[in-house]
């Protein structure tokens, strides 16, 4: 294997191969998406156990995803400003800390609260992580090889998720699925903190101002949507939320403009496939965040499905993940990356709109089987295609950047993506069925964002140029 090359700078440790950082690195990805995938399909039984109303167990799952998606921006910052893997390391022992919390905790504002230092420990792990493995494989074609692995290790962290989430819920209770990923972090950590050199601090500001705007108004943003399924659309919560969200951000816009440091240089926009990867990426996110939210809720509640049988219904769909995560690179060189990216997307829109107008009326058949294998090759397929298209042009100094932009995009659209169809969903129901929601909406909403993506991805002025 080639070595792990270091920076003149950087502290001296033993030489070790790309493998085994890549390996420490991906542990750290496996385990964000473990956790989530096991929250999500023990969703219900959170629910139950601690009395928590709808709102609530959405709000376990969004008080996790709405600072991930504020603080991405800032932790990419830092990941270029201070060095990946000591963000890296400080953000992974933040973030078992926050689990541990999570599984002693006795009521739903308590795991809450935990589930908030979740998100802000990931929003420093994940752009740290994804640009220590782009100083591991600079070249264009290294780096679209190396999101395949990324992303098959992300459709595996879902792909075990599932079925311990369902096991484990079954077994042990919600609490076992805070506890697992506990080893997984320490060992991702202790692999990175021996294989991957520490660098010197690199020269360079930090933009407060535009940390605080970016972070306020992708917040604001989220909060009011989420507040929407409860309060209604038009209550001064949501409406006032919304709008201080686009002020916010409108702020940072003009911030960033006259910033002598940014902490995003608006420069970055007028990159064409950078623009496109993040506008494909922010409407998959959505549909990836509110699939795995809305499914256990419908397949035991409406199909009547325990949550081990849930689990274990999903594996084909995380499996698929993978193998579509493996794929997409191949794909990739064979027909070009533009092109890729919109035959990835029209499979994930077969997949859903499949799911919306299946006729399964209790347990599992062949025909949900068929959407979820399409629906799971599709998403392996569209996250690397676009990971890749984002970030394998990065330059030294904005790898951290471009990893926190391409993250924040994913988890900014499942936070408002979650929350509009939860609430889209809610008010177009007429009967109590799946605790208010009306599934076939929520998903040809899942599949309408989809449609849009693709439409996207097929501008011919969006398309890829050097």
């Amino acid at each position: 294997m080639s070595s792990l090359v270091m920076d003149p700078g950087a502290v001296t440790r033993p030489r070790m191969s790309r493998g085994v950082a890549m390996a420490g690195l991906a542990t750290a990805m496996f385990l964000v998406v473990l956790d989530s995938a096991m929250v999500n399909l023990a969703g219900p039984t959170i629910r139950a156990g601690l009395a928590l109303t709808d709102l609530q167990l959405t709000l376990v799952i969004d008080s996790y995803l709405v600072p991930l998606a504020g603080l991405l921006l800032l932790g990419g910052r830092l990941a270029d400003l201070l060095g990946g893997r000591k963000v890296f390391l400080t953000g992974m022992g933040a973030y078992l800390l926050a689990s541990v919390v999570c599984a002693v905790a006795t009521s739903g504002g308590m795991v809450i609260a935990a589930r908030i230092g979740q998100g802000i420990s990931a929003a420093l792990v994940m752009p740290a992580a994804l640009s220590l493995v782009l100083a591991l494989y600079p070249s264009r074609g290294e780096r679209t090889r190396a999101m395949g692995i990324w992303g098959a290790v992300a459709g595996a962290g879902s792909l075990v998720g599932v079925f311990l989430g369902g096991s484990l819920t079954e077994t042990l209770g919600w609490e076992s699925v805070f506890w697992t990923p506990v080893p997984f972090g320490a060992l991702g950590a202790v692999i990175v903190w021996r294989s991957v050199p520490s660098v010197p601090v690199r020269s360079g500001h930090f933009d407060a101002f535009g940390a605080v705007t970016i972070t306020a108004g992708i917040s604001a943003l989220a909060l009011g949507m989420i507040s929407a399924p409860e309060a209604g659309w038009g209550s001064p919560l949501v409406l006032g939320g919304i709008a201080a969200g686009v002020a916010f951000l409108v702020a940072f816009v003009i911030v960033e403009r006259r910033s002598a440091h940014p902490l995003v240089p608006l420069g970055v926009f007028g990159r064409k496939p950078v623009v496109l990867a993040n506008l494909v990426m922010l409407l998959v996110g959505g549909t990836l965040t509110s699939l795995f939210f809305l499914l256990p809720p419908y397949q035991q509640e409406v199909l009547g499905m325990s949550p081990l049988e849930t689990g274990m219904s999903q594996l084909p769909l995380a499996a698929m993940i993978i193998v579509g995560s493996v794929l997409a690179p191949l794909v990739a060189k064979l027909i070009g990356l533009t092109r890729a990216l919109p035959v990835s997307l029209a499979v994930l829109l077969a997949g859903l709109l499949w799911l919306a107008f299946d006729l399964t009326s209790s347990g599992f058949s062949a025909s949900l089987l068929g959407a979820f294998v399409l629906i799971g090759g599709g998403l392996g397929l569209s996250a690397v295609n676009a990971t890749a298209m984002s970030v394998r042009d990065a330059t030294e100094g904005e790898a951290g950047l471009l990893s926190g932009l391409i993250s924040a995009a994913q988890q900014l659209g499942g936070a408002v993506g979650l929350a509009g169809l939860v609430g889209l969903a809610a008010i177009s129901t007429t009967t109590a069925t799946g605790q208010g929601i009306d599934f076939t909406t929520a998903f040809l909403g899942a599949a309408s964002g989809i449609v849009v993506a693709l439409a996207l991805s097929l501008f011919p002025s969006a398309r890829t140029r050097r």
